[in-house]
């Protein structure tokens, strides 16, 4: 009887471990938010967004399910040009002014393939909130020397700006626009497991 009470009890202590949630946090030092876009048709720009914070919560330790809360600072772009980041934080673009704000909160992950999820959810930019669908790789999860167990994820997507009001679009003399209409966006992602005290 003692016997089958220990094994109960270790099931149970081992179930109980297997869903208890673990929230995990941005490492913004070992990260990056990119994004790329058409210029004049025949060439890209890309900048990046310096000012960034997020957080995914998940019950397994393979990242079977996974729920994600994501926040960009809009005044944080940076395309390595003075006047066209202000010209991007202005109301043709970002309106950072009045939506300092791009946010990310996902609806469902689902596997796609080893190491590969599709990640959805709604993504705001200007208090405008469509559904989009994030490419995800899972890169692993270590240990640093210090400790602390990290994981790698690399999520991209292709959103149409003017879906969210960024409504620039002056023309070239082949009737194109400057500034295309897909964006691309890469996010490279690594997060710190907050260790339970």
């Amino acid at each position: 009887m003692k016997n089958l009470f220990k094994i109960v009890f270790a099931v149970l202590i081992t179930t109980a471990g297997a869903v208890a949630q673990s929230t995990w946090v941005v490492d913004n030092v070992h990260s990056n938010v990119k994004f790329a876009v058409t210029h004049l048709i025949i060439s890209e720009v890309e900048g990046s967004f310096k000012v960034y914070s997020g957080a995914l919560q998940s019950q397994t330790s393979d990242f079977a399910d996974v729920a994600v809360d994501f926040a960009v600072d809009v005044n944080s772009i940076n395309t390595d040009n003075e006047m066209r980041d202000k010209h991007l934080k202005s109301d043709d673009f970002f309106n950072a002014e009045n939506y300092p704000k791009m946010t990310f909160k996902s609806s469902s992950w689902k596997k796609a393939g080893k190491n590969e999820y599709i990640l959805e959810g709604d993504l705001t930019i200007r208090d405008v909130t469509k559904r989009v669908e994030f490419s995800v790789v899972y890169g692993g999860t270590i240990k640093d020397p210090w400790g602390n167990t990290k994981a790698g994820f690399k999520a991209t997507t292709v959103i149409n700006r003017f879906d969210y009001g960024l409504k620039w679009n002056a023309l070239t003399e082949a009737g194109g626009a400057t500034v295309g209409k897909d964006v691309s966006i890469t996010l490279n992602l690594q997060f710190g497991q907050k260790k339970t005290s």
